[in-house]
């Protein structure tokens, strides 16, 4: 017959007293925390030097449009996971967290969403991709300074706004059909290059689905094909603006860039 360890099961019973005592006491303090009244609202915005999407006054009237009754009500009659989640689904906000303490004060920590490409499509319609890759739409208070993409795309905002680019990229019917996580990948790559920040301010998506861009200097066309070979073919083009555009009529000899052939530039003279 096996001993039993008592030690052992004392440990165990001191532990499981231990946990009801603290689920007891936390039952508790939630009780008496419901009759607690709001008395201020903390709102922190990040990312407010970046973008300009939100103010706290926004963030109040977006409560007010809510008919939510913060200030002066008691914690008991405020649903604190339902202004998570309303404010999650505001679309200029990357993430929300609330937060009420006992001293009366509801603490509102948000994130902006953050663009890194603007897309405009064939019927004009616009709208932004975010660093988290989902589309994002325009803000009337701001106009987010990124690279813009435009030409024969014809992705609405209606259709794709729901999946993000990685979700398009990993379903093959959507990734054969659709320009953006393309177009996303070369603006990705741009924006992680300082040179190529201050280089490149467009991409442009033409009739046979390949990809040209336009510098900020000069008024060449840079035709950069498939967004294939990324890393080579930016590395090709700036070692030719390094190299190959140095004289000062340089800027302005060529009307096309061609960065579509393996371990070449091709350039097309007015």
């Amino acid at each position: 017959m096996k001993k039993l360890n008592y030690k052992k099961i004392l440990v165990t019973v001191l532990w499981i007293i231990a946990i009801a005592g603290l689920a007891s006491s936390w039952a508790f303090v939630s009780k008496s925390e419901r009759n607690i009244v709001a008395k201020t609202l903390n709102i922190s915005i990040h990312n407010n030097d970046e973008n300009l999407f939100l103010s706290e006054n926004d963030i109040r009237k977006f409560f007010i449009e809510r008919k939510d009754s913060l200030l002066l009500n008691q914690y008991k009659n405020i649903n604190i996971p339902e202004l998570e989640k309303s404010l999650n689904s505001h679309p200029a906000i990357e993430n929300a967290e609330v937060a009420a303490d006992i001293n009366g004060e509801i603490k509102i920590d948000i994130t902006q969403r953050t663009p890194v490409l603007r897309i405009i499509n064939k019927d004009g319609e616009s709208f932004y991709i975010d660093s988290q890759t989902k589309l994002m739409p325009l803000n009337d208070n701001y106009s987010a300074r990124v690279i813009i993409a435009n030409g024969f795309i014809y992705e609405p905002y209606a259709r794709r706004y729901q999946y993000s680019i990685e979700q398009v990229k990993n379903n093959k019917l959507y990734s054969e059909v659709s320009m953006l996580d393309d177009i996303y990948d070369i603006a990705d790559f741009i924006n992680k290059d300082s040179v190529l920040t201050n280089l490149i301010h467009q991409i442009y998506v033409n009739e046979e689905k390949e990809i040209e861009l336009f510098p900020t200097i000069g008024n060449q066309k840079i035709i950069f094909g498939s967004a294939i070979d990324i890393a080579e073919k930016f590395n090709k083009l700036k070692l030719f603006y390094t190299e190959g555009m140095n004289k000062a009529d340089s800027w302005t000899k060529y009307s096309n860039i061609n960065l579509k052939y393996k371990n070449l530039v091709v350039c097309t003279k007015k």
